[in-house]
């Protein structure tokens, strides 16, 4: 294991305290616990958004807590669930009166721990919605949403979510919006190399020089084949073609395009993808509104990339198109 930290256990609050330190005037903790982050400029009247997860995506989850995106980020270990009463102090936090909508990923300990800080909430009189985002193709057949997990695509419900709440919408409008964008959403994604988590210290699988494995996890979860490394093309075509016979994609759709990379994938790599993305839509009739190529939920050190397609409406496109900032994303009006 080579990385750049001191003792293993501290990775994740020295993370923390350089954000933290990097961008006071942006994000702050909460009752005093570095696994609470909100935002330093929440308005007030607004519904409350926040997110939860383990650490290792970044910017995943905590990345998107500030202007037009989200109000809040309870931040778990190392792809560990943070504790329901992070979520809760999080909560708290944010909540102005107008209540809080949770948009996290389908996984069993976040959804547990979600549960229970939603029961907690309303025990303080807050009014808590959730939106569980679950759009990775790979991790379950159609007819099977319900147990796909969530991965990059989710970054779509905090901008729309983000974008809805600023219009001092209500609690039930913004969850529309939110399940709206991850219900039209798909992913997949394919993983060159494996990823080291700190306090392991050894890689959690094993990839041959010349292998990769198409569908594989943001935690490192199997994919459903696992072969020969191929071409660009190849391999977009491979996880594309899936993603677009799912919702189904078709001839005059309009849609946004995210290429994620996973922790370790050049920008170089990532416009070659998108290279043959766009020849494929070209072909089939699908309009881009919005391009979005860079890291967006990556696996601490692993290479590799994802695809992510929203299928727009009116509604979609306007609310994408507003501004945000954050520490770790920037978008003007478009």
């Amino acid at each position: 294991m080579k990385k750049i930290m001191n003792k293993a256990e501290n990775f994740v609050d020295e993370m923390l305290e350089g954000i933290l330190a990097a961008h006071p005037k942006e994000l702050k903790i909460t009752n005093d616990d570095l696994r609470c982050i909100v935002s330093a400029n929440k308005t007030d009247k607004k519904v409350g958004i926040a997110t939860g997860g383990g650490s290792g995506h970044l910017p995943l989850f905590l990345g998107y807590v500030g202007d037009g995106m989200l109000d809040g980020c309870s931040v778990g270990g190392v792809f560990q669930s943070p504790s329901a009463d992070q979520m809760l102090e999080v909560t708290k936090a944010i909540d102005s009166g107008a209540g809080v909508l949770y948009i996290y990923g389908n996984y069993g300990g976040d959804i547990l721990n979600f549960d229970m800080a939603t029961e907690m909430a309303e025990m303080e009189d807050i009014k808590v919605v959730s939106v569980v985002a679950g759009e990775d193709v790979a991790s379950a057949p159609k007819g099977e949403e319900g147990k796909r997990r969530g991965v990059a695509g989710i970054f779509y419900a905090f901008k729309i979510a983000g974008a809805k709440a600023d219009e001092l919408a209500s609690l039930e409008e913004v969850q529309r919006v939110a399940q709206k964008a991850a219900d039209n959403v798909r992913t997949m994604g394919v993983a060159l190399t494996p990823c080291i988590v700190p306090e392991v210290g050894k890689p959690s699988f094993t990839l041959d020089e010349t292998e990769m494995e198409i569908g594989m996890g943001i935690h490192g979860e199997p994919g459903i084949r696992r072969g020969a490394l191929q071409s660009a093309d190849d391999i977009v075509d491979e996880m594309l073609f899936p993603i677009l016979e799912d919702l189904p994609y078709v001839e005059g759709d309009e849609v946004s395009v995210l290429i994620n990379g996973l922790g370790a994938t050049p920008k170089e790599e990532m416009y070659i993808m998108y290279r043959r993305i766009n020849q494929v839509l070209n072909e089939r009739g699908i309009t881009v509104f919005k391009v979005y190529i860079g890291e967006f939920a990556t696996s601490m050190e692993m290479a590799g990339a994802s695809i992510s397609i929203l299928k727009l409406d009116d509604e979609l496109k306007t609310l994408l198109a507003k501004p945000a900032h954050t520490p770790f994303f920037e978008q003007k009006q478009l």
